[in-house]
């Protein structure tokens, strides 16, 4: 298949009023295995069949498989860097591993239509999957988290396609994408008793104007400091899809992170600045007042990979001369001159 042909799943969709968060262990057996295949192919028809109830509604899913699941439901070869979340312990901060085989992120403008798609998925799914975490996130006000900051400044506009999806580094699944996933919970007490002062050094960016701080005055611990990933002098940017949830009769406050990006590693390599510190020991001040309670790495095929899965035979990566060989060879970094080789996939992107 040729590259340019390739079409993505939604991963560079339009900011959303909510989001659903679904994350999903596959249970043994064939049959569960068949369905989840048989997911596959449906779901773009879900997704229309629901989406045509509110054309207005910005409604969108994006599927995600961890790499326990990859291995179960399809053949090789495997995307050349999926694997499962690398677990980070330091001092008091722990970036913890948890179980999941299938991510469904779902947005909309509503939140019941986004829910009713959510709903069709797991009765076509039924006794197949158990649910390991649901989470429904809200967007806060203007674009804030629950810590009263502006969350996903940083996002890439002209280039969220290039930051987002695979290109020619890894044909057989160009058009794809890794996300990460952190749920953090907030003491939001704690939070809120520091002086604004400070909870703008911890950040790195003031809180009423989200103007970032001046060199001058910026903790090298800051969050956006450590957050940034330079590679032969080039920001490599990720795609931030980030939304606000809580209970607050349970005094839950937290922020559901989501990152997708062409390469885990500048997601992985964020993670390690701000658990363990750059240099060790410098770690990221927010730490102490946000708490990751979940952590999963999973890949997101295009949507050509979707429609070529039938139930009982797994599917096979794009043509590529090369698949062969990948098997046998370590696979070649990804990239790092934004360009993705599809030609296709610049003229459809959505920039936020």
């Amino acid at each position: 298949m040729s590259l340019a042909r390739i079409r993505p799943q939604p991963v560079v969709a339009p900011l959303t009023r909510t989001a659903i968060f679904l994350v999903l262990t596959v249970n043994p057996g064939v049959e569960s295995l068949t369905t989840v295949r048989s997911l596959c192919g449906d779901l773009p028809k879900l997704l229309r069949a629901v989406g045509f109830r509110d054309l207005e509604g910005k409604l969108s899913c994006v599927i995600g498989f961890g790499s326990d699941a990859w291995s179960r439901l399809f053949v090789e070869p495997r995307p050349a860097e999926l694997h499962p979340f690398r677990e980070i312990r330091a001092g008091a901060r722990h970036a913890v591993a948890t179980s999941g085989d299938l991510l469904f992120h779902v947005r909309a403008e509503r939140l019941d239509v986004a829910f009713e798609l959510a709903t069709q998925i797991m009765m076509k799914l039924g006794n197949a999957v158990a649910t390991a975490d649901e989470v429904y996130g809200f967007r806060y006000f203007d674009d804030r988290d629950l810590l009263g900051f502006v969350d996903g400044t940083e996002n890439p506009t002209d280039g969220a396609v290039d930051a987002a999806l695979i290109g020619e580094e890894d044909p057989a699944f160009a058009g794809g994408s890794y996300v990460i996933v952190q749920k953090y919970l907030h003491d939001l007490a704690g939070w809120n008793a520091l002086p604004t002062e400070v909870q703008e050094r911890i950040i790195g960016r003031t809180k009423l104007s989200d103007i970032e701080l001046d060199d001058t005055v910026k903790p090298t611990s800051a969050h956006n400091a450590l957050t940034t990933i330079v590679e032969d002098g080039k920001e490599i940017k990720i795609l931030r899809e980030n939304m606000a949830f809580g209970r607050a009769g349970q005094g839950e406050f937290g922020t559901y992170f989501i990152g997708y990006a062409r390469s885990p590693r500048t997601t992985e390599q964020m993670l390690q600045n701000m658990f363990v510190g750059r240099p060790p020991g410098n770690y990221d001040r927010l730490l102490d007042f946000s708490r990751a309670v979940t952590g999963g790495l999973f890949f997101v095929p295009s949507l050509s990979f979707l429609e070529s899965v039938t139930p009982d035979a797994p599917a096979v990566a794009a043509d590529d001369p090369g698949a062969s060989e990948t098997e046998s060879s370590p696979p070649a970094p990804p990239a790092r001159d934004g360009s993705l080789g599809i030609g296709s996939l610049k003229g459809e992107s959505q920039d936020e």
